[in-house]
């Protein structure tokens, strides 16, 4: 059973940038699906960007062009590169790991790591 764990998470002003990294144990996420989710207080969890086995990746509308998913197998971790970030971005961001159903429905994803909380500020 995998384990995955996010990093990268903090304070930064709006129109800045953060890189969130989740990295994995137990497990190779070559095998996986991956995907980044967030919850805001309140909010229900929604999808923010995914990335196959093959690397082509998928993005919320609300994040297109700002947000960038990558992978590296190697070294088993999945990142996000956060730019141009806007006070509605702020949550907790989750990493998640599937093998099949919707990337953009939570429900489908087998392991979820326990979350990394993004503030922004203006």
């Amino acid at each position: 059973q995998v384990q995955l764990v996010e990093s990268g998470g903090g304070l930064v002003q709006a129109g800045g940038s953060l890189r969130l990294s989740c990295t994995a144990s137990g497990g190779t996420i070559s095998s996986y699906r991956m995907g980044w989710f967030r919850q805001a207080p309140g909010k229900e969890r929604e999808f923010v960007a995914h990335i196959n086995w093959s690397r082509s990746t998928y993005y919320a509308d609300s994040v297109k062009g700002r947000f960038i998913i990558s992978r590296d197998n190697a070294n088993n971790t999945v990142f996000l590169q956060m730019n141009n970030l806007k006070l509605e971005d702020a949550a907790v961001y989750y990493c998640a790991a599937h093998y099949s159903g919707p990337y953009y429905d939570f429900s489908s994803y087998n392991y979820w790591g326990q979350g990394t909380q993004v503030t922004v500020s203006s």
